[in-house]
């Protein structure tokens, strides 16, 4: 891109002489093959939310989440009921299609509609999605419906101590944009954290790459993947002229090995 100057000759960012505030995100379904997403509704999905996030073994899950997991259902629905009823999140359930069981949670929060910026967070994943097509069709959807409401830029934060939770971004197509040092403090402890974004001019090779790789004859007659996400990734930001992006997250996810 030129770089833009303006009348004293200094450096200024790109013009934007169409831009108009991004829509809100509403609380409503957004629906995908494996999964959907419901807006949280505490009395509809709570017992059966409990129930998904009781099958882990402990509570390993939780260590890098802002609460500790809830260890009784009359808890569980105090907890619940506060996510649902923060103004700053946009909160849905996953619902497992096969199922037709709530499995996860997910939130948009920082949403700057002015600016055309949000997060996606909160991310709660329960045993019966982890490591599965429904997880990154989940993101997908958010995603996918965040652009088109007109967002240029969807965050994604961790604890840089949170290897799957670094790895999960770099996966779907997040760009490392830098470590905040001693940025916050969680259970007692000290957090850094790590930044990532997606731009809405990345996001069609991105998006396309993230299709492709959801499709049902990109998975075998046993679930097995034919092609993995990364390779697909690469060869949309190649065509995208994004081949130098794809090393520079390559290198990224060398460094922070999940």
């Amino acid at each position: 891109m030129t770089q833009q100057f303006n009348q004293y000759g200094q450096p200024v960012g790109a013009p934007l002489p169409d831009w108009q505030p991004a829509a809100l995100p509403a609380r409503q379904p957004l629906q995908g093959r494996s999964c959907r997403l419901e807006p949280l509704a505490t009395g509809l999905h709570g017992d059966e939310l409990y129930a998904a996030f009781a099958t882990a073994e402990d509570d390993r899950d939780w260590t890098y989440l802002t609460e500790e997991r809830p260890q009784t259902l009359a808890d569980f629905h105090l907890w619940l009921a506060r996510r649902a009823a923060d103004k700053t999140f946009v909160t849905f359930t996953v619902i497992c299609q096969q199922r037709n069981l709530p499995v996860g949670l997910v939130s948009y929060l920082r949403i700057d509609a002015a600016n055309g910026s949000l997060e996606i967070g909160g991310v709660t994943w329960s045993p019966l999605m982890q490591r599965s097509v429904i997880g990154t069709e989940a993101l997908w959807l958010l995603l996918d419906y965040a652009f088109r409401l007109g967002y240029r830029r969807c965050e994604w934060k961790c604890d840089a101590l949170n290897a799957p939770s670094r790895n999960a971004a770099l996966r779907l197509g997040f760009t490392y944009e830098g470590t905040f040092r001693q940025m916050m403090t969680r259970k007692g402890r000290s957090r850094d954290s790590q930044w990532y974004a997606i731009i809405d001019g990345e996001w069609p090779a991105i998006g396309q790459a993230i299709t492709r790789w959801l499709a049902p004859d990109n998975f075998d007659d046993e679930g097995r993947q034919r092609q993995p996400l990364a390779a697909l990734l690469r060869a949309a930001q190649a065509v995208d002229g994004g081949a130098d992006r794809a090393a520079l997250q390559h290198d990224q996810s060398e460094m922070n090995p999940g």
